[in-house]
């Protein structure tokens, strides 16, 4: 019996754990409709994939000494009551455990911080209400998010904070509101990404897309009050 609700397995990446070769495991189910999301097949945890999780646990058992951790993405793996059991059974092999995570669900958060390793922890919007339920697709309870995000503060473990940067719904003002906010809550690491266009997304030019990540005054403030920042195009 699969312990989660698979969409899809990436084998090899570089890039979703901070110096770690990992595979990344994206699980089924979301409670927001991010206007950006590449991913909107992940969104209903009920759709049906034909991803086995024993063979995923086969395939890590001949990788231990290739890959050095395996991450829980999405979708969002806080959907999943599974998630802990899943992740149990990837550390006894002997990997490191990273998961990406936007931090809605911050008493099941509170549980899995104390199996993982590593955590990208996606910024939506400024910690406002109504600018968080419009970047979610009507998810408002901000507060859920901010109670995460101090609890991983707390927990000691290694993250990162980032945002999609996303011009059709965020400012120049934005980004400064929510940089400010991070830094007095005592984030370290932030990244701003720069927005890859969806399909349904027609009028939005390359240029404004760079706008956001490539504006001077902004890209110094935040060099100036993160530890690590950077870039992410």
């Amino acid at each position: 019996m699969n312990p989660i609700q698979i969409g899809g397995i990436e084998k090899f990446s570089i890039v979703d754990f901070p110096n770690r070769m990992a595979a990344v495991v994206f699980m089924q189910g979301c409670p927001w409709r991010c206007p950006f999301c590449h991913n909107t097949h992940l969104q209903d945890v009920h759709a049906e994939t034909n991803i086995v999780w024993q063979k995923f646990v086969d395939f890590l058992q001949q990788r231990k000494g290739i890959l050095d951790a395996v991450v829980f993405s999405g979708g969002e793996p806080l959907v999943q009551d599974g998630l802990i059991a899943a992740i149990d059974e990837v550390k006894a092999l002997g990997y490191q455990i990273g998961m990406h995570t936007g931090g809605y669900r911050p008493d099941r958060f509170r549980e899995v911080l104390k199996h993982i390793d590593w955590v990208g922890f996606d910024i939506k919007a400024p910690f406002d209400k109504e600018k968080y339920k419009t970047v979610t697709g009507g998810w408002g309870d901000v507060d859920k998010v901010l109670e995460s995000l101090n609890e991983l503060i707390a927990s000691g473990i290694s993250f990162e904070c980032r945002t999609t940067c996303d011009p059709r719904f965020l400012t120049i003002q934005d980004l400064y509101e929510i940089a400010d906010s991070l830094k007095n809550m005592g984030v370290k690491e932030y990244y701003l990404q720069k927005y890859r266009k969806v399909p349904s997304d027609t009028d939005t030019t390359e240029s404004q897309c760079l706008a956001l990540v490539e504006n001077e005054a902004l890209l110094r403030h935040l060099k100036e009050n993160f530890t690590i920042f950077d870039v992410r195009k």
